[in-house]
């Protein structure tokens, strides 16, 4: 691995914990429900954030996070560029991670297969 992609993978690391670290602390939106910050996914240039989160919840609840969210990440880019010493922080868009009720239904479906075995 390049020098770039590692500095791509602890930036988006650092800013998965910052992210995370607001959410608990800091942000007292009451449209946030549980939320887990489960990956960031940063662009080539650095300028955008894809933040993957996951909710504890129904789908009404997931919609009111992601709006809450998306009402914070101003506040979130601004925090992230301070406390990460960067000129410019990357615009930060959130998205429900779908890969932990992807594993759910695919352990059901086993587990319904071996039942009928």
């Amino acid at each position: 691995m390049n020098v770039a992609g590692r500095r791509q993978e602890r930036l988006a690391e650092q800013i998965r914990d910052e992210v995370a670290q607001m959410l608990v602390r800091e942000l007292k939106d009451p449209r946030l429900g549980f939320t887990t910050v489960t990956r960031v996914e940063l662009s080539s240039g650095l300028q955008h954030a894809r933040v993957l989160i996951s909710v504890l919840g129904d789908v009404a609840a997931q919609e009111e996070t992601l709006e809450g969210l998306a009402s914070a990440s101003g506040y979130m880019r601004h925090e992230i560029a301070h406390r990460l010493r960067l000129r410019r922080a990357p615009e930060m868009v959130f998205v429900l991670d779908r890969g932990a009720e992807a594993s759910e239904k695919i352990e059901e479906l086993l587990r319904k297969l071996n039942e009928t075995s």
